[in-house]
């Protein structure tokens, strides 16, 4: 069907009284990380309008429900792409279809999870307010058709126990009974508060098949703590979890515990022209995150999956893949915790746009990350801030 498009002037011409139906949807595979984004694409057909309708939602499992909602309406390819990318670029997951049952019952616990949690919706209600007032009930066959639809397929041992553990200390313990045999107990955590566990080594557990030994540093409200405890399998489903004990570290003591190589190139950079640079890093770092600081820009750029959980030394930052900080006075910092990242980075450069505006002055390899620590600093040039540091 030939879509047309009209200038939408608000009342009956807006999205919120046009009748809609549903063409497609998409929930992303990150469930067991404790968000998830939604999205929802409607057609409106009525007299006065014909159009696409398209719809955002992002939700946090453990603390804060339902967080965000956007919209557009027509078909925008460069604003969806950015929005899209801004909200769920970051997540790291593939995108499963759904259908229009599964999509609104998703958006409906959503909501019901704000409910319970004492948390104000999104603004935004009176476009998604008709998805709300939709008569929808899933079967318990359904319902575990769709968790596995949101959940990255478990195919190994670290795999498992690190979300299986990620979500109770997150108290998320809905996904976290996704993983067991159903008579695992998941209350060896209560007396914590909303953790995030922010590396988990593991270790087989000597004359004991199917169990292993667990350290985990969490960290709460800037409170760290280790936990040791002990997880025990029945192939790839949790059966069993014991914690055996923990205490509490400084926030030092974590920060030695996370420390890790950091790999930084320093360019000048020959343009100011903030749309210009934008642009030119989209096309290296899709899905990127921007955040602004006092004397400059920040991109993350993220890995396109969750494959560092699958390790037996899982470190929860090791999603980002690499880092572009775009200083306010002539600099551009790239970085990176992997050598082979920090090569890529330099290679996208050489082949973007911006390649002609940049001139490389310095590479180094610290032995520990000072990225972050220089763009909290009051120092304007990267050099004169190595020059403290060293003092």
């Amino acid at each position: 069907m030939e879509r047309k498009f009209k200038v939408i002037r608000g009342g009956m011409d807006s999205p919120l009284h046009s009748s809609k139906q549903f063409i497609s949807a998409y929930v992303t595979d990150t469930r067991l990380m404790g968000v998830t984004g939604l999205y929802i694409h409607w057609g409106i057909e009525d007299e006065s309008l014909s159009s696409d309708f398209h719809q955002f939602f992002y939700f946090d499992a453990e603390e804060y429900g339902f967080e965000t909602y956007k919209s557009i309406m027509g078909n925008d390819i460069e604003e969806i792409t950015v929005i899209e990318s801004a909200l769920l670029g970051g997540l790291g997951g593939k995108k499963v279809k759904l259908t229009e049952k599964e999509a609104c019952y998703l958006v409906q616990e959503y909501a019901r999870t704000n409910f319970r949690l004492a948390i104000s919706l999104p603004k935004g209600r009176e476009e998604y307010d008709f998805i709300l007032q939709k008569d929808i009930t899933l079967s318990a066959k359904e319902k575990s058709a769709l968790m596995k639809k949101m959940c990255d397929p478990i195919h190994s041992e670290n795999q498992l126990i690190n979300y299986f553990l990620m979500r109770c200390f997150g108290r998320d313990l809905e996904a976290a009974a996704f993983l067991t045999d159903g008579t695992a107990s998941l209350e060896a955590y209560s007396s914590y508060p909303i953790s995030t566990l922010c590396k988990n080594t593991i270790d087989v557990c000597d004359g004991e098949a199917g169990t292993y030994l667990c350290e985990s540093l969490i960290e709460s409200g800037s409170n760290y703590r280790i936990v040791i405890s002990e997880v025990a399998l029945d192939g790839l489903t949790i059966t069993s979890l014991t914690k055996r004990s923990d205490f509490k570290v400084t926030a030092a003591e974590a920060a030695m515990m996370l420390s890790r190589p950091e790999f930084i190139t320093v360019y000048d950079l020959a343009t100011d022209n903030d749309e210009f640079i934008d642009g030119c890093l989209a096309e290296i770092t899709t899905n990127a995150m921007m955040t602004v600081h006092e004397n400059g820009r920040l991109f993350l750029a993220f890995n396109k999956n969750n494959a560092h959980v699958d390790q037996a030394v899982f470190r929860l930052n090791e999603d980002v893949y690499g880092m572009f900080y775009i200083s306010d006075f002539g600099q551009m910092i790239i970085a990176s915790y992997q050598v082979s990242s920090i090569q890529s980075l330099e290679l996208d450069l050489r082949k973007s746009n911006l390649r002609n505006y940049l001139n490389m002055t310095s590479k180094y390899e610290f032995k520990e990350p000072v990225l972050y620590e220089f763009i909290q600093s009051d120092f304007d040039d990267f050099e004169d801030f190595l020059e403290f540091i060293r003092e």
